[in-house]
């Protein structure tokens, strides 16, 4: 498909793509998200679904309460983000106003969730994911299923769509924001990189990794000096220790999907991709533009999943997000449910 033109266009001050990249993980972005989510007239409730081989993973199913949903949306979020990170409560938010249910997803050990599986996540557990998408067709079979996710969730959204129809799941629909295409490429602009961003997530893993050895001690006995690691040395021990993969780059080629791997992707995707962002490299994303599920929309602004309008803090991407799997699903996305006055 054709490489589609942006509309996204923030003022000025807001063309740094680290400003962009920080305010949309900011506190005063979380709060708003909150506020938004709070005002939907919705319930919501914690779930923890069965994902196959004794692997259990949670989230939150939230179901609007002025009419039956018409339509169910999975949200996938980002590398150590969870399912309350600002932007999947604003996607909710959106998607809930326009008729969805929402069930928004935890990662294996992430959120509050590390206490439900004795093993490591691990980026190449693409099995439970589909495990849970597979558990929420079944639990609402009459709905139809459409998915989202943002940086590792839209990577995880992309090979959902590829494995989907071989795994039984009626996946109509993905939307991606600033998917990580290539594992390799990524670790390697990440350390060449401003360092706030490797030091962020490795503050964040670090403190992961030290929840999970403290559940479950006698599965997890490494010791501080592997928590001291820095990101590329400590995922290469994770990758020796924890997972089935002979080395960094066949891990990394595992969850992968640049060359042509999306080249015959059974579910359409959409793409939402910022030239600017500072972590993933967007050069590959015009390649992908061609092929003939995708739909790519490169914005010459918006940083790692960012796209902030405003003094608002409201995002171009949760309401791409929306209108992208509205379309999908049927449904106008102009109709909105009543939203509870602000408190």
């Amino acid at each position: 498909m054709p490489l589609l033109p942006s509309t996204f266009d923030p003022p000025a001050w807001l063309r740094n793509p680290h400003m962009q990249s920080v305010l949309a993980a900011s506190p005063l972005r979380e709060a708003r998200a909150r506020r938004r989510l709070q005002q939907v007239r919705a319930r919501h409730d914690a779930l923890v679904l069965d994902a196959g081989d004794g692997v259990r993973l949670q989230g939150v199913a939230s179901l609007p309460e002025a009419a039956a949903p018409r339509a169910l949306a999975l949200l996938l979020h980002g590398w150590e983000g969870s399912a309350e990170s600002s932007y999947m409560q604003l996607t909710a938010a959106r998607l809930l106003q326009a008729g969805f249910a929402v069930f928004r997803l935890d990662f294996r050990d992430h959120g509050d969730s590390h206490h439900l599986n004795e093993g490591l996540f691990h980026s190449n557990r693409l099995d439970e994911v589909v495990g849970a998408a597979r558990a929420l067709a079944d639990r609402w079979p009459a709905l139809p299923l459409v998915a989202a996710g943002y940086s590792l969730g839209g990577n995880f959204a992309l090979r959902l769509a590829l494995h989907a129809p071989a795994a039984g799941v009626p996946l109509r629909r993905v939307a991606a924001v600033c998917p990580l295409l290539d594992p390799a490429r990524t670790m390697d602009a990440m350390e060449a990189g401003p360092a706030f961003y490797m030091r962020h997530f490795e503050y964040k893993w670090r403190r992961s990794l030290a929840r999970k050895r403290a559940l479950f001690p006698q599965a997890h006995t490494f010791g501080d000096e592997v928590l001291r690691l820095r990101m590329r040395a400590l995922t290469a021990w994770m990758v020796a220790h924890n997972t089935g993969f002979p080395h960094l780059d066949a891990y990394f080629d595992g969850y992968s999907v640049a060359s042509d791997r999306l080249q015959a992707l059974p579910v359409p995707a959409d793409v939402l991709m910022a030239e600017d962002d500072p972590v993933i490299p967007a050069d590959e994303f015009r390649r992908i533009a061609g092929y003939p599920n995708i739909a790519l929309e490169l914005a010459p602004h918006g940083g790692h999943c960012g796209f902030i309008e405003g003094v608002t803090l409201d995002g171009y991407a949760e309401r791409w997000v929306a209108a992208k799997l509205a379309a999908a699903a049927g449904i106008d996305a102009v109709q909105a449910a009543p939203a509870r006055p602000p408190s």
